[in-house]
């Protein structure tokens, strides 16, 4: 059998590119490289020489899908909305959730941060946190249905509350959240952070799991946002976009470590409204029905009914080097 030279040419060409394109670097020397690197690491030689796989983000996402799809099942993908047919999508949905959150949960429990090596309470079971959360759901629901109100009723644009649920960011963070929260109180903190982290990547609002947030409760625009760890918020509240809920300073103990968990971040009662720029640090209180205006920057306590707003600017004429 005869080969044509234009063939040959071909193969060699081929072989040539090949050649060309061996990577320049030695992979096995910088596997060995990082692996020593890993073994110098304070942080993972205090871990121990675990082999458990930790709590994945993309795995908590399905959580959070199916738990949303298990609490508002004709907005997720139910196609039967009978009783019986949402009840059957449900209860199967409901069930792949709530497998997936005890695997998780176990992975969190399955290693031990060098920072909390002295903590001597007893974790409880990924099965029994995951049973009571179970259990408060429909308290979860109740809330989330007074948060879509509030911004159903609180913005002028909303057409109806099934547009709200399926496209407002401020929504759709505080789903996350109510969530979030409930399995940081239970003893699942590291998944709970993961999930607000979730939230925080897709809508650029930032509420730490550990807030504590009254029902009717809403973010509008809602990019910027960031409400720390120890804030409590009543009832009825509404913020805009870039507001921060933040601390004034952080307390040190005698080693010069940050002190965790003590209050540090403001409580917002009942029906105030919060616009767009704020920043609030500190424990402070801002008082029922208050109104604070636009990058507002607040370090103290404001009565119920307060109206707070920039300072006027003025406008004054110096002559001769008057006001110098």
């Amino acid at each position: 059998m005869t080969v044509s030279n234009d063939f040959t040419a071909d193969i060699e060409s081929d072989l040539s590119f090949d050649e060309r394109i061996t990577p320049p670097w030695d992979i096995e020397a910088i596997v060995s490289d990082l692996r020593d690197a890993r073994r110098r690491s304070v942080r993972v030689s205090s871990a121990g020489n675990r082999r458990t796989p930790i709590p994945s983000p993309e795995l908590l996402q399905q959580v959070v899908s199916r738990l949303y799809a298990s609490l508002f099942p004709r907005h997720a993908g139910a196609v039967d909305h009978s009783e019986e047919g949402l009840a059957f999508f449900v209860g199967s949905t409901l069930n792949e959730a709530l497998t997936l959150l005890v695997e998780q949960i176990r992975r969190e429990h399955g290693f031990v941060d060098s920072s909390r090596q002295g903590n001597t309470s007893i974790r409880r079971p990924a099965e029994t946190i995951v049973a009571e959360f179970a259990g408060k759901l429909p308290k979860i629901y109740e809330l989330l249905e007074s948060d879509v109100r509030a911004a159903y009723d609180g913005d002028p644009s909303a057409r109806s509350t099934e547009e709200v649920l399926l496209s407002f960011p401020g929504v759709k963070a505080i789903i996350y959240h109510r969530i979030a929260h409930v399995l940081n109180t239970l003893g699942a903190p590291v998944v709970a952070r993961i999930i607000a982290e979730l939230a925080h990547s897709q809508t650029g609002i930032d509420i730490h799991p550990g807030a504590r947030i009254g029902g009717s409760f809403f973010i509008d625009h809602g990019t910027g946002v960031v409400i720390g760890e120890t804030v409590i918020i009543g009832e009825r509240v509404r913020i805009y976009q870039a507001v921060t809920l933040g601390a004034k300073r952080f307390s040190v103990d005698e080693q010069g470590a940050l002190v965790k968990g003590e209050p540090r971040h403001p409580i917002v009662e009942d029906d105030v409204v919060i616009y767009a720029g704020a920043t609030i640090l500190g424990r402070i209180t801002i008082g029922r029905g208050s109104s604070i205006g636009g990058n507002v920057w607040l370090t103290r306590s404001v009565s119920p009914e307060s109206v707070i707003v920039q300072a006027q600017p003025r406008s004054e004429t110096f002559d001769h080097g008057a006001g110098i």
